[in-house]
């Protein structure tokens, strides 16, 4: 077997987390590679131990990284220095209990992947694969909310396995997609034009307001306008026939709490049950909140994003979302959501 571990860096000890205050001393990350060659990429099976070195349980948020089970980037995989194009899926999902892994003092957490059908390794050809752990994590307290999570990089380095033989595309089964719930194809296509609302919406209210405003600064701080108005105005403009909107959970991605997700390799968008709980974009004139999260057109634009402008997804909850960088908030899908659904309070409301 071929393994690595990482190590939190010490200035994690010093950051103080939820209210009341906790400190971390560290967590340990151990990456483990099927062998150092294998004849197939199939065979591409990692397994992710994340160890809780505190005296205190840690809760960290799951998605889309090493702690995510589901075929999101949880590596970043490289071949002779180029990147090895992602083919997986990216998604929009709940901030319930279900979107955070809690590890007890002192115990450890288990996560298998399995990589060949979420990379193009046929564009890259056989030879010596870097894959390297996403391990940037959003931790806290056992009681910490999402505003109230530390960013936290932990170094790693990448492990290296060859690849000798097969690196054929892999794709996963599909069926046609379809949508035979008559009222769930409906409400898909309703969310689809209020996203595109929503976008055209947000694009002329940063237009008019520019970069100094201060709901544009909360949520894109230092990018520029026309940045953030060329991914809105390609969501308004988005009439690519090709592209699928379906009901069916053809990969099943849908784990309860994932309420949709993009595949990459197509941009067809997918939509799980929990999706139809979701309300119409006005809804925010009579009860419902931004913090929510829970407007059908803001889950299909950050949807949208991922397909038309490669967003990714670095955090979710709009709180969340104003505390990052500005090059993770231009490239953050959610932060589009939570923007445009408050231009459309602030605005329609």
């Amino acid at each position: 077997m071929f393994a690595f571990s990482a190590l939190v860096s010490a200035s994690l000890a010093a950051i103080a987390l939820a209210s009341p205050a906790k400190r971390f001393d560290g967590l340990n990350v151990e990456v483990t590679a099927p062998s150092s060659s294998v004849s197939s990429i199939k065979d591409l099976e990692f397994t992710a131990v994340i160890t809780n070195n505190n005296s205190d349980d840690v809760k960290v948020l799951k998605y889309g990284t090493i702690l995510d089970s589901l075929p999101t980037r949880s590596f970043t995989v490289t071949k002779d220095g180029a990147e090895v194009p992602f083919t997986g899926v990216k998604v929009s999902a709940q901030l319930n209990d279900a979107a955070y892994a809690t590890i007890p003092a002192g115990e450890s957490v288990t996560v298998s992947h399995k990589v060949a059908d979420i990379y193009d390794f046929a564009s890259a050809g056989t030879g010596k694969f870097s894959f390297t752990p996403k391990t940037e994590l959003n931790v806290g307290d056992s009681a910490a909310s999402a505003s109230d999570l530390a960013k936290v990089s932990v170094s790693s380095q990448a492990i290296e396995v060859e690849v000798t033989s097969d690196v054929a595309k892999r794709a996963y089964k599909r069926a046609t997609p379809t949508c035979s719930d008559s009222s769930q194809l409906s409400f898909i296509d309703a969310s689809y034009t209020e996203a595109k609302e929503l976008a055209s919406i947000s694009s002329d209210y940063v237009s008019s307001n520019g970069a100094s405003d201060s709901l544009f600064s909360s949520y894109f701080s230092s990018n520029s306008v026309s940045s953030v108005t060329g991914i809105l105005d390609a969501v308004s403009g988005e009439n690519d026939s090709s592209r699928t909107l379906s009901c069916v959970d053809e990969y099943d991605v849908c784990d309860g709490n994932v309420i949709a997700y993009t595949l990459i390799a197509t941009t067809d968008i997918y939509f799980c049950d929990i999706f139809f709980d979701e309300v119409d974009t006005p809804s925010l004139c009579t009860g419902t909140t931004v913090a929510s999260r829970n407007i059908r057109g803001g889950t299909t634009l950050h949807e949208l994003t991922h397909a038309v402008a490669d967003t990714d997804d670095v955090t979710y909850g709009c709180a969340a979302d104003q505390a990052l960088s500005a090059s993770q908030q231009i490239s953050n899908a959610d932060n589009f959501n939570c923007f445009t659904t408050q231009v459309y309070a602030d605005t329609q409301c």
